[in-house]
C-alpha cells in the first residue's frame, strides 16, 4: 500500500503549494488529479457511485464531503482538501487544512490556524496511541482527550476513520471519540485511516441539497487532517505522509518505522 500512500501523499503537495485567494477547488480538484495519474494511481474518490471528482474540497462551515466549485477562494477561508488514490487495487486517503490569512482580520485568521493546528495535532496523538495500542479504541480516547484538554471545540462523532486497503472504505471503524467497548486488536497488517473532524462550534450537521457536503449546523468554521497509517511487525509507517510520519511523531516520542 506504499504506492497509493505516495501518490495521494503527492496531490495534497500538489494543491497546498496552489493554493492561494482566487483560485477555485475545482482548479485545486484538477492539479490533484494531475498529481495522482503522474504518479501513477488512479483517483479513488471517483470509484464512488455518484462522485466525479478526485477530491472533497470543505470550506468554512462545509465540514466533509463537499464537491469542488467555482468559487474562488478568499482571505480568511479555511479550507481542508481530502484525497485518495488507487493503485494496483490497493488505496491510499489523506486530508490537510489550509488556513487564508487575511490581514484586515487576524483575529480570524488566529482562530482559524488554532482550529487546524488542534486539529492536525489530534490526528497525530491518535496516530501516536496507535503505535502502542493494544486495541483500537484508545485511538479515538486519545484524539478526544487531546481536543479536550486543549480546547473547547466539538469532535464530530457521526463522521469517523475507517480501515483502507483493497476498498478506500473498510472495516474497522476509527472513532474519535472514547468508547465503552476497547475495538479490534491492534496488530500487525492493520492498516486504518486516522482522521479528526473538528467543529470550532456544534457537532449537529445538516446535509445540503447536492446531497454530499456536509455543514456545520450553526455555521461554524471546521478543519480535517487524516492520514492512512500500517501496522507492521516492526512498528508503524504513516502511508500518506513523505516520511512516514517522523515530523508529526517525533514530538511524541514515537518513531516510524518503514515496512520490511
Amino acid at each position: 500500500m506504499e504506492a497509493p500512500g505516495r501518490a495521494t501523499a503527492a496531490a495534497l503537495a500538489a494543491m497546498a503549494a496552489a493554493v492561494r485567494p482566487g483560485i477555485t477547488t475545482l482548479e485545486l480538484d484538477a492539479i490533484a488529479e494531475q498529481a495522482v495519474r503522474d504518479a501513477g494511481g488512479e483517483p479513488n474518490f471517483m470509484m464512488e457511485p455518484g462522485y466525479h471528482h478526485t477530491i472533497c474540497a470543505n470550506v468554512n462551515q462545509h465540514v466533509v464531503h463537499a464537491i469542488p466549485t467555482d468559487r474562488p477562494l478568499e482571505p480568511g477561508d479555511i479550507v481542508s482538501l481530502d484525497a485518495g488514490a488507487a493503485v494496483q487495487g490497493w488505496h491510499g486517503d489523506a486530508a490537510i487544512t489550509v488556513v487564508l490569512p487575511d490581514p484586515a482580520r487576524p483575529e480570524l485568521t488566529a482562530a482559524n490556524e488554532r482550529l487546524s493546528y488542534v486539529t492536525e495535532q489530534a490526528m497525530w496523538r491518535g496516530i501516536a496511541r496507535l503505535a502502542k495500542a493494544k486495541h483500537l479504541n484508545e485511538v479515538g480516547a486519545a484524539v478526544e482527550a487531546y481536543v479536550q484538554a486543549e480546547s473547547d471545540y466539538g469532535v464530530l462523532e457521526d463522521y469517523i476513520g475507517h480501515g483502507i486497503g483493497r476498498s478506500m472504505h473498510e472495516d474497522p471503524h476509527v472513532f474519535n471519540v472514547a468508547m465503552p467497548r476497547k475495538g479490534p486488536e491492534v496488530k500487525p497488517g492493520l492498516v486504518v485511516a486516522i482522521e479528526p473532524i473538528i467543529s470550532a462550534g456544534t457537532i449537529e450537521t445538516v446535509i445540503e441539497d447536492d446531497d454530499w457536503t456536509v455543514t456545520i449546523a450553526d455555521g461554524s468554521m471546521s478543519a480535517q487532517w487524516e492520514h492512512s497509517v500500517a501496522v507492521h511487525s516492526r512498528g508503524i509507517w504513516v502511508l500518506t505522509a513523505p516520511d512516514g510520519g517522523a515530523a508529526g511523531l517525533a514530538p511524541l516520542g514515537v518513531t516510524p518505522v518503514p515496512i520490511p
